[in-house]
């Protein structure tokens, strides 16, 4: 019987009234102090009183910054209860009074605050909750390392002791309808500290903590959002349950290691580990075993050091007893049932005339399941070992300090001092608020004194974003005739003329109208970012190049307008715009996002709550790995996703499918995280190339050097002869790691014929190889729903 029909048990249905009698509780996350959390809490108040909610304030940091009391303007307050510790004014809700004035909501700053000794309760988190009992709905403020168990792992990673007057359990967000997280980098925060914004009393706790520093404050930003991404994560695997959907989201990764008890299980799970910690996602273990036979002394020993370690890496272990004797079977099911996005194992140890007559269980595995990597370690691991990640690329490394410059050199060295700043606003979607705090953050730098001006804006028609163009001046846009239409498009030499300290470019990823003298927008970002003008722009996380695929197999929708990856490498500040996915399906109901004729569509394709709370997280993750790069850049120490082996040469094996361009980009995207140098290689074994090949092979070559990878063809005259031209070639790369696709062909031509992915699994197991998950689904034009 459909769950809908299904009649509500007792307990069912109270907790069905409790839900609606009680208030909502709303929670502005921040890294630290100065994040903005309390100007932000008195905006949304502001803009709820104006939609005629009845909204009062309980309490705002009586230390809080000018500009922050400034935004208070017309809002009713509840006198807060002041006290004394150790001779420092302290102030809590005056709990009765707020209940009986009984507002709608109640702004409540600071939640991790202790109260009073003779209080009713005894912190303020228990005050807001009995105000949620009374359907009093909250919206308060906290910083990520107020939380109990993040407290513990921020002090480890800073190596210093974290001041917070209370902490409240981990469990907190969780209790919230709707986290909102301030992402700030630490530019921003040193920045407000050196204009003033952070008062004596913050400035006093920054020189006892140092947790101030540009490196801590990274630290504490990426934790941040890591932490954040986690609850996210559990946010939809609920929602997919409910859905009944199976399979991994591509949201996150979830790593899978499948040992035995024997000597190689603690290197599988090593590499599980490093794996799981670059691609920031969880690990499991798993050892299937027949359950009627005895284990071995030495297989005992192997055991109990396997789950040491397991839980020493922070991950989950369990033995499952095998029901039949097909381990792949069972594997797969196991995978599957975990939401599992790679498993992990050790090379076959089988010649090609075993493997026929016994089978694999590798290529078993990669038979019966297409929709997850599959990474195969190689045997020489143990011999290596690990190896500590570089802090930085190798065009990073130090020269010769007595090297002379050459001409060209000194050009490229004042080129660099030249260049403007480039910082980006990301989303997770359209409708975030990027363009709304880009237009904020411009007007607070005019009333500073800078120059800064408009160079395009798109407003999509949203009210509240126009309001915030205020005294900033718009060039207007260059007409461009095109098909006997007048077309309209960003004027860059107008710009350039104007020569502006600071320029505002919304849209990033958009595709210039056929006749402009650059195809893309990020094109003209970079003209005017060599003229030495700062550029402040926006993007949505489906146009990243790498992480199209990822995209497209959470929403169906192929997205067709792109930024290469290496622009935002290239950019000087990186900040997320963060809303819940309840918050942003709201706005669009109430028209804020797209005309009123095109909600319902867009609430049912492409804002679907699923979608939503996919590319949450999906730009939680980023920006967080972003965070990390850039960190380990200053400080190879403090990364928190751990090391990675030195000098990592990957070979990405394509053929002319296009499916291809999957492999190039999740090449890409290992390298990156790698630092590694990275090939994509092609093997012509026939020719001439057909109309369709020639298209392919020019998308892929493309692709590959749009991305920063090296593209190399070679030719045999036979396809028999492609593994062994491969394998030669990567040995004189020096490879460290293959990537490849599954095997487009059927279990009886495999065999008649052979199969280029098991021929080239036998002959590298010197090296780690990937087989990268083969996702089809659905494509959308994406023209169609508003994402270009």
């Amino acid at each position: 019987m459909s769950d809908k029909f299904r009649r509500k048990s007792p307990e069912e249905f109270l907790q069905s009234i409790y839900k609606v009698q009680r208030g909502r509780l709303k929670i502005i996350l921040g890294a630290v102090s100065g994040s903005g959390k309390t100007f932000n809490m008195i905006l949304e108040g502001n803009e709820l009183k104006k939609k005629a909610i009845d909204v009062v304030i309980g309490i705002v940091s009586a230390s809080d910054r000018p500009h922050t009391i400034e935004q208070i303007g017309e809002l009713e307050r509840v006198t807060p209860i002041e006290w004394m510790e150790n001779g420092i004014h302290k102030y809590d809700l005056d709990l009765p009074a707020i209940i009986e004035r009984n507002p709608e909501v109640v702004l409540v700053d600071e939640l991790s605050h202790r109260n009073r000794p003779d209080a009713l309760y005894k912190t303020r988190l228990e005050d807001v909750l009995k105000l949620i009992s009374n359907n009093i709905s909250v919206i308060t403020t906290i910083n990520i390392y107020e939380l109990e168990g993040v407290k513990e792992v921020a002090e480890k990673l800073l190596g210093i002791k974290v001041q917070v007057d209370h902490c409240v359990p981990d469990n907190t967000l969780s209790m919230a309808d709707d986290v909102k997280l301030l992402d700030v980098t630490p530019e921003q925060i040193l920045n407000r500290i050196q204009d003033g914004f952070i008062d004596e009393v913050h400035e006093e706790k920054r020189k006892r903590q140092t947790l101030f520093r540009r490196d801590n404050l990274a630290v504490l930003r990426e934790l941040s959002l890591r932490f954040l991404a986690g609850e996210v994560n559990e946010e939809l695997d609920d929602y997919r349950e409910k859905q009944g959907l199976i399979g991994p989201s591509g949201a996150s990764e979830r790593i899978l290691v499948s040992v035995q008890y024997h000597w190689n299980g603690s290197i599988l799970i090593r590499r599980g580990q490093q794996i799981a910690k670059r691609l920031g996602g969880e690990l499991y273990v798993v050892c299937f075993r027949l359950p009627n036979k005895k284990l071995s002394k030495e297989e005992e020993t192997f055991k109990r050091s396997i789950i040491k370690l397991v839980d020493k890496v922070d991950g989950e272990f369990e033995e499952v007893p095998l029901t039949r004797n097909e381990v792949a079977e069972e594997i797969v099911n196991y995978a599957t049932n975990k939401n599992v996005t790679r498993i992990v194992m050790g090379q076959s140890k089988r010649s090609r005339f075993e493997e026929i007559i016994y089978g694999s269980i590798i290529n078993k595995i990669l038979r019966k399941t297409r929709n997850m990597d599959v990474f195969i370690v190689a045997d020489r691991t143990e011999k290596n070992g690990e190896r500590v990640i570089p802090a930085k690329w190798k065009e990073d490394i130090k020269k010769n300090p007595y090297h002379r410059m050459t001409n060209q050199e000194v050009e490229e060295h004042i080129d660099r001092i030249r260049r403007g700043n480039l910082k980006v606003y990301i989303g997770a979607a359209p409708g975030v608020g990027k363009t709304y705090t880009m237009l904020r953050e411009a007007n607070l730098l005019k009333r500073k004194g800078l120059d800064i001006i408009i160079g395009l804006l798109e407003t999509h028609g949203r009210k509240e974003t126009f309001e915030q163009i205020g005294i900033l001046e718009l060039i207007p846009k260059k007409k461009i005739h095109y098909k006997n239409v007048v077309l309209e498009e960003m004027d860059t030499e107008a710009i350039i003329k104007r020569n502006p300290e600071v320029v505002l470019v919304d849209e990033l990823a958009h595709t210039n109208v056929p006749g402009s003298d650059n195809k893309k927008r990020y094109q003209d970002v970079e003209e005017i970012l060599k003229a030495g003008i700062s550029v402040i722009s926006t993007m949505n996380i489906q146009h990243l190049e790498s992480l199209n695929d990822s995209v497209e197999q959470i929403t169906g929708v192929r997205v067709r307008e792109t930024v290469p990856d290496q622009v935002l490498r290239m950019a000087d500040e990186i900040e997320l715009i963060d809303i819940s996915p309840k918050a942003l399906r709201e706005r669009m109901r109430e028209g804020n996002i797209y005309a009123n004729e095109k909600v319902e569509q867009a609430l049912s394709h492409f804002f679907k709550t699923g979608n939503l709370i996919a590319l949450r997280e999906l730009a939680l993750r980023e920006v967080a790995d972003d965070v990390d790069e850039r960190l380990e850049s200053w400080e190879r120490k403090r990364t928190l996703r751990g090391p990675w082996r030195k000098q990592e040469v990957i070979f990405v094996c394509v053929n002319l499918r296009p499916d291809s361009v999957a492999l190039i980009r999740r090449g890409f995207r290992i390298a990156y995280r790698l630092k590694a140098e990275w090939y994509v290689v092609y093997v012509q074994d026939h020719s001439p190339l057909t109309e369709e090949e020639e298209k392919n092979f020019e998308n892929i070559k493309l692709l590959t050097e749009r991305l920063g990878g090296i593209f190399e063809m070679y030719e045999t005259s036979h396809h028999r002869q492609v593994v062994g031209e491969l394998v030669q070639r990567l040995n004189e790369k020096n490879a460290t790691q293959v990537i490849i696709g599954h095997s487009a062909r059927k279990r009886i031509d495999e065999i008649l014929k052979g199969s280029v992915v098991q021929r080239l699994l036998r002959a590298v197991r010197h090296l780690d190889v990937l087989v990268v998950a083969d996702h089809k689904p659905e494509i959308v034009d994406g023209s169609k729903s508003n994402l270009n």
